[in-house]
């Protein structure tokens, strides 16, 4: 890490760098001897979620009393996700960043009592596990333009549509469903939570990826399912509300691991350039490659500081929906740079899958688009300047 960072960080306190020492451990003893079958089968096993539970890094935020561990600080999603982005084989981890950093919110800030008692306990095992699914085979970041409906009929509504691109969707046990309860673009949309065994929900394909092929990505599709109303989050047509509240954290999400990511391709970069030989001495003492290597690993050290900046202000909710958006689109474009760079001075060998930097390229180019794309993020940034 020496090559990378110019200074110690001061984000973290010790409690901080032992929850580290817990994720490195957990992460170490279950992603090195299972990850190639994972990538084979396309999903991690439902049981990785159980044990994630028993270590204490899936549902870190849930309240205690719901068996959580009863942390809002968003410093504990960082290092979930900086430890992830920097192990060699971690990508079938990446359902529990999400749940931790994307869909638990929804549970654990947009429900009632009654909600959080029945859900909350199985999620914080490992039992029950869940999923967010917003994106329709037509729909992609304009969530106003979402067509699945539900249409009210005493005490369930009946569900219709589809869903696409959905992570965790071949596991879920719940799936937080964005759908239009109303005609008006915005105040249309309500947010369902659906059991997967409810009659007439269907998971279709795990859709085949460039990259993160261990990570699950799914079809879903609702026909005539009928959700009691009590599965309904907040009030119906607060659906727009709801999401937007959860999306600044999930970018911010996004940018954590991205960041993580560009240091992680830097650190095993360096130590490959200064391995490697060509024409008698070592690649990494060619001028090209030194000023290559100077100004990706300036770069990032500037991005570091500035995700840094925003994970405290985060903790304390002062990041707005524009920071968060710049972030995000600015790590995850420094990351897919970094990576072709860094493929570069590999040379023939970057090419190879046995080497870490090729399953970087394949995996680091969705960063720029799932989580909304680089061209919507900077159209949040432009909007907030007033133009």
């Amino acid at each position: 890490m020496s090559g990378v960072y110019a200074a110690r960080r001061s984000l973290y306190d010790e409690e901080h760098e032992e929850f580290r020492s817990t994720v490195r451990a957990f992460v170490d003893k279950y992603a090195k001897p299972n990850a190639e079958r994972w990538q084979a089968e396309g999903k991690v096993d439902r049981w990785l979620f159980q044990e994630a539970g028993n270590a204490g890094v899936l549902g870190f935020n849930i309240p205690e009393e719901h068996g959580g561990g009863g942390s809002r600080d968003f410093r504990f999603n960082a290092i979930f996700a900086e430890e992830l982005a920097r192990h060699p084989v971690s990508d079938g981890m990446a359902g529990i960043g999400l749940s931790n950093d994307i869909v638990i919110p929804y549970f654990t800030d947009l429900t009632d009592d009654e909600q959080k008692a029945r859900w909350l306990p199985g999620i914080a095992r490992g039992d029950l596990i869940v999923a967010v699914a917003m994106t329709e085979p037509g729909t992609g970041s304009d969530l106003a333009g979402i067509r699945t409906s539900a249409v009210r009929d005493g005490d369930h509504y009946v569900v219709n549509g589809s869903k696409v691109f959905i992570s965790n969707g071949q596991n879920a046990d719940l799936v937080v469903t964005a759908v239009r309860t109303g005609e008006d673009p915005h105040k249309g949309l309500s947010l369902l939570v659906v059991e997967a065994d409810t009659p007439g929900f269907g998971r279709g394909r795990n859709l085949e990826k460039i990259g993160l092929h261990a990570q699950d990505t799914s079809e879903l599709f609702f026909d005539d399912v009928r959700v009691p109303v009590e599965n309904l989050l907040g009030a119906e047509g607060t659906g727009f509300a709801g999401l937007m509240r959860n999306l600044s954290q999930e970018r911010l999400s996004i940018a954590v691991g991205a960041i993580a990511s560009t240091e992680g391709v830097l650190e095993r970069t360096l130590e490959y350039v200064t391995g490697r030989k060509a024409f008698g001495r070592p690649i990494g003492s060619f001028q090209n490659t030194r000023f290559q290597l100077a100004e990706m690993v300036t770069a990032a050290r500037v991005s570091r500081v500035y995700i840094d900046d925003l994970i405290a202000r985060h903790t304390n909710g002062e990041v707005t929906a524009a920071e968060a958006a710049g972030a995000k689109y600015w790590t995850t474009e420094q990351l897919v740079d970094v990576v072709g760079r860094c493929l570069q001075l590999h040379g023939g060998y970057g090419y190879m899958l046995e080497y870490r930097i090729a399953q970087d390229y394949l995996d680091s180019r969705i960063t720029t688009i799932y989580g909304g794309t680089t061209e919507i993020m900077k159209e949040i940034v432009g909007r907030d300047l007033g133009l």
